[in-house]
């Protein structure tokens, strides 16, 4: 159980990080760092990545894991029924 709470935990932060710092302050994704799809943005999930991101240019660790808790949730109320 450990193990896989610890994988569940260190996936997003290493998905973060991978891909973070490409075009300036590694603690920030960009736009283009996040690469989120044309598709994508113009999405409900595109328009809660916009309203999480605070600054409008660059999305920072916090708002990251915000998007990806209410994006669970989200995923659980469909699923879920």
């Amino acid at each position: 159980m450990a193990a896989a709470l610890n994988q569940a935990l260190g996936l997003p932060m290493s998905i973060f990080h991978k891909y973070s710092g490409r075009e300036g302050d590694k603690n920030f994704l960009s736009k283009r760092e996040l690469s989120i799809g044309e598709k994508l943005q113009k999405s409900e999930i595109g328009m809660l990545m916009a309203d999480l991101d605070q600054s409008k240019d660059q999305v920072n660790f916090q708002e990251y894991v915000t998007f990806l808790r209410v994006l669970a949730m989200l995923y659980h109320e469909v699923l879920s029924g």
